[in-house]
């Protein structure tokens, strides 16, 4: 697939194909272009190609050789992620030493080549972590990163699944979106306080992560930033943070403990989705709104107050909760979304406050309430499943 002049090839899915010439109409190269290609043998960059996308050459296991021409100017990203075959650079605007690409200044990693390297020091030269610059480097055990870096990119550690010692500097200021994505192996990290956002599932699926400090410089923590992390037991937000993002804590299985400042307003979708050991939580008097499924599965989950200020409580926000025997209502709340509290089998008390106006459907299905409860429910909203 082309854009419109044929100048840039956006994807390239002809299984068909053993073998493919690139026009010499083609001036760029898409991120994800040959994704998984492997059923091509491999393929030559012509002259006319200036630019190379992320990723482009992903998962392209049967391509032994990649020549990067002359002609290339730009790389974006890391275009050899997931690709381990060799790699020959001609182009003097990139510099290719000791199987680590960087740009001509060496100011930034672009994809670091060693599959069986298990320790790096990154040259002090570097300003910047490519996107996807360590990708899928699994034997890596330990890497320092020097006071020289400002930015970690995107998915920049992704499936780094044997790391377990990395120092973040001070100089840094953001880590990017999947930037640990899978460190299976990172048991502890500290954010230090000149960063002040921490990317959409930057830590997601760190299983051994046990110990985090969140430093008062992070105002913004990304959806999923910390979910599937399983070891992790207790975290504590910062007052500069003012939301927590949609699953920033799903299937966080040993989280027990967890503060939540009064700097925040909202709980995202699926925030604590899964969090099977959460037992109780104090929702600060600042928050008006839980998103849907916020809570979710939340099986161990007995005690919670709902402050005042919540307006809106989204579906299915505490489905599951099975060890939720009683709640209060807050008086603000003018409706109760599609099965908020669904298979609390323990829930036996509830109150409703006379500002809801309107149930969801399967709201109450297989609580506990006494036969009282139920005909107020029922004389209130009418014929609702319970």
């Amino acid at each position: 697939m082309f854009d419109m002049d044929k100048r840039k090839i956006i994807s390239f899915r002809n299984r068909n194909e053993k073998s493919y010439v690139i026009p010499s109409s083609v001036t760029s190269i898409g991120d994800s272009a040959f994704y998984i290609c492997s059923f091509l043998s491999g393929i030559v960059i012509p002259s006319s190609v200036t630019s190379i996308g992320d990723s482009a050459f992903s998962g392209c296991f049967l391509w032994k050789y990649i020549s990067i021409p002359k002609s290339i100017i730009y790389l974006n990203g890391n275009p050899f992620a997931d690709w381990n075959g060799k790699l020959e650079c001609l182009s003097p605007n990139f510099i290719y030493e000791d199987d680590v690409l960087f740009d001509k200044d060496k100011s930034r990693i672009i994809s670091f080549r060693n599959r069986n390297e298990k320790s790096y020091v990154i040259p002090s030269s570097v300003t910047s972590i490519g996107n996807n610059a360590f990708s899928g480097c699994r034997s890596l055990l330990d890497i320092v990163i020097p006071s020289s870096v400002t930015s970690i990119g995107d998915s920049a550690f992704y499936h780094c699944d044997s790391l377990s010692d990395i120092v973040i500097p001070s100089s840094v200021t953001s880590i990017g979106d999947s930037a640990f994505l899978l460190c299976r192996s990172l048991s502890k990290i500290v954010i230090p306080s000149s960063v002040t956002s921490i990317g959409n599932n930057a830590f997601s699926g760190c299983g051994s992560l046990s110990d985090i400090v969140i430093p008062s410089s992070v105002t913004s923590i990304g959806d999923g930033a910390f979910s599937d992390c399983v070891s992790l037991s207790y975290i504590a937000i910062p007052s500069s943070v003012t939301s927590i993002s949609d699953s920033a804590f799903e299937s966080c299985s040993s989280l027990s403990d967890i503060i939540i400042p009064s700097s925040v307003t909202s709980i995202g979708d699926s925030a604590f989705y899964h969090c099977d050991s959460l037992s109780d939580i104090v929702i600060p008097s600042s928050v008006t709104s839980i998103g849907d499924s916020a809570f979710s599965d939340c099986v161990s989950l007995s005690s919670i107050v709902i402050p005042p200020s919540v307006t809106s409580i989204g579906d299915r926000a505490f489905e599951g909760c099975v060890s939720l025997s009683s709640i209060v209502i807050p008086f603000g709340v003018t409706g109760i979304g599609d099965r908020t509290f669904c298979n609390c089998s323990s829930l036996s008390d509830i109150v409703i406050p006379s500002s809801v106006t309107s149930i969801g459907d399967w709201v109450f299905w297989r609580c506990n309430f006494p036969d009282d409860l139920r005909q107020e429910l029922f004389s209130r909203f009418g014929n609702i499943y319970i």
